[in-house]
């Protein structure tokens, strides 16, 4: 089971936290491009992408389950196609299976924009789910068989720009036995009203470190559009830190990625790798997938 705060340990790591307080959020020292951009999505085919799916049945992902993977480049139920959706080229993801695309190349100090909007089918009565990882490394699948270590923008109804740190889960039966091997910080006040670890990004808030059992952090605001519209999704990444932002509200800033190659082993900053768009039982889309070198991260204030 996902830590859920039943515990004192998971209770005492979030006990210090200040109460979240809603504040409206603006980007400022937004960074100019520092070359040319760049499609990583043609409009036509998945030049420039591998694909890895998960276990055929995907309820069973978060089992734990021994069953083996479907693996790399092996989507023969069309998990991932170029479709016309509202007139324009768009990737479409089913969801049937869980996976990602990911890219073949290794991406540091970048602004990642991408447009996303909700198709209509998703599995049984889960919730939509989604996300674009970040700064992907080590072996593909070794997070419950389908994504890789890496930083989560997450994309979930009323939660888009959370961050979630996908660790090493291959040597592991359950929750409690990962190997929580990314994590990061940020400032984060306590929200009761979300899941464990009750964490929303708050630029005045408690430090804190996101990894291990607390590993998630939830954006400050939901800037989501009404269900089938399209978002537009701005990530910026320089060094360790990152920057999210949902149709122009930016709801989350992070810094101090850092990744362990094993366990007890040094942490090393995570500053570059590759980036994958999820499969994780709802109907996507992504279009205008593009990315553009930067120097420097734009800053996140409280309006006065």
């Amino acid at each position: 089971m996902a830590p859920d705060g039943s515990t004192p340990e998971q209770q005492a790591i979030v006990a210090k936290d200040k109460p979240f307080q809603a504040q409206p959020l603006t980007l400022v020292s937004i960074p100019k491009p520092a070359g040319r951009r760049i499609a990583l999505f043609n409009g036509r085919n998945f030049d420039g992408w591998d694909s890895w799916l998960g276990v055929p049945q995907p309820m069973m992902t978060y089992a734990f389950t021994k069953d083996r993977p479907i693996g790399l480049n092996r989507d023969a139920t069309g998990v991932f196609s170029v479709v016309q959706e509202d007139g324009r080229p768009a990737l479409r993801v089913s969801g049937k299976i869980f996976g990602a695309l990911i890219t073949k190349g290794d991406y540091h100090a970048y602004h990642l924009h991408a447009e996303f909007k909700w198709g209509t089918w998703q599995l049984g009565t889960i919730p939509r789910n989604n996300g674009i990882l970040y700064h992907a490394h080590g072996q593909q699948g070794s997070f419950l068989k389908t994504w890789s270590p890496s930083i989560e923008f997450e994309l979930v109804p009323q939660h888009f720009g959370m961050l979630l740190t996908p660790g090493d889960s291959s040597k592991a039966t359950s929750f409690n036995d990962i190997f929580w091997n990314v994590s990061a910080r940020s400032t984060v006040g306590s929200d009761r009203t979300i899941p464990y670890p009750w964490r929303r990004f708050m630029p005045d808030g408690t430090p804190a470190e996101v990894g291990n059992v607390a590993f998630d952090v939830d954006a400050a605001s939901d800037a989501e559009r009404p269900l089938g519209q399209w978002n537009t999704i701005d990530l910026y990444v320089v060094g360790d830190a990152a920057v999210h932002v949902v149709n122009g509200v930016p709801v989350l800033a992070a810094t101090g990625m850092r990744t362990r190659a094993t366990p007890g082993s040094p942490a090393q900053p995570l500053t570059h790798g590759r980036i994958q768009l999820q499969s994780e039982g709802a109907e996507a889309f992504f279009r205008n997938v593009t990315i553009e070198p930067i120097r420097h991260l734009p800053r996140v204030i409280a309006k006065r």
